[in-house]
């Protein structure tokens, strides 16, 4: 073995030592939510819980996460401005949003997806108000839709219309007249990430039917990137 190949080797030796002790010195350091922010409680289905990040500086994302190349159509990349007025959202944004929530805001976070995906994990604090339930392409009715945003989302009939009337006034531009938004919650939405269409098809809905833009929010990152700042999930 010749002397410079013998230094190579001892270079790379010393290259790969450094690296195992500095991953091991790192196992143990704290992961905050920002530097000043540890943990926040939420209130997810009655029962308290601590919203952090995942303290092992080893973890990784899970596999449900980890594909780069799904098909498009149907995962193209998602626009950062879904529409004018709709308000995009980071991860610390959301969890402010939770907070205030959790304070009494008029304030609905809602995951878009199926309850299959769901059931893998979702932001605590979150309801699931499947995009299946909001788009008429896929089987929604106009009475299905109506129900979801009176009950869960606070929206008020002007007088005693029917799905026939809300249909007319969609289809004539005139909302304004079958739907009273002044106490509707505020909603953040959310899906699998900048790749996935289904939140954006809720809120194409919800601004068919008059939602104010400005009521609504949106998590463009969703679960991906949730899941790759190893943010607290629930099932």
């Amino acid at each position: 073995m010749n002397t410079f190949y013998k230094l190579l080797t001892g270079v790379a030796v010393f290259a790969a030592t450094l690296t195992m002790v500095s991953a091991a010195q790192a196992q143990n350091k704290p992961v905050g939510i920002t530097g000043s922010l540890s943990s926040v409680t939420i209130v997810h289905e009655g029962a308290s819980m601590e919203l952090v990040r995942e303290q092992n500086n080893a973890n990784t994302i899970t596999q449900d996460f980890a594909l780069t190349s799904r098909p498009c159509p149907p995962f193209c990349i998602q626009p950062m401005v879904f529409a004018p007025g709709v308000e995009t959202l980071g991860e610390l944004e959301v969890i402010d949003h939770l907070v205030r929530m959790q304070g009494g805001e008029n304030i609905l976070v809602i995951d878009s997806r199926t309850p299959k995906w769901v059931a893998k994990g979702t932001i605590p604090g979150a309801v699931n108000i499947s995009w299946v339930d909001l788009t008429p392409a896929q089987g929604a009715t106009t009475e299905g839709i109506m129900d979801i945003m009176l009950n869960q989302m606070d929206v008020a009939l002007i007088g005693d219309v029917d799905e026939f009337e809300v249909d007319e006034a969609i289809v004539n531009g005139s909302v304004e007249d079958v739907f009273d938004y002044s106490n509707a919650k505020t909603l953040v939405l959310f899906c699998n990430g900048m790749w996935c269409g289904q939140s954006p098809a809720s809120m194409k809905t919800l601004l068919s039917f008059g939602y104010p833009a400005n009521k609504l929010k949106w998590f463009r990152g969703g679960m991906q990137t949730w899941e790759v700042l190893g943010l607290t999930t629930v099932k």
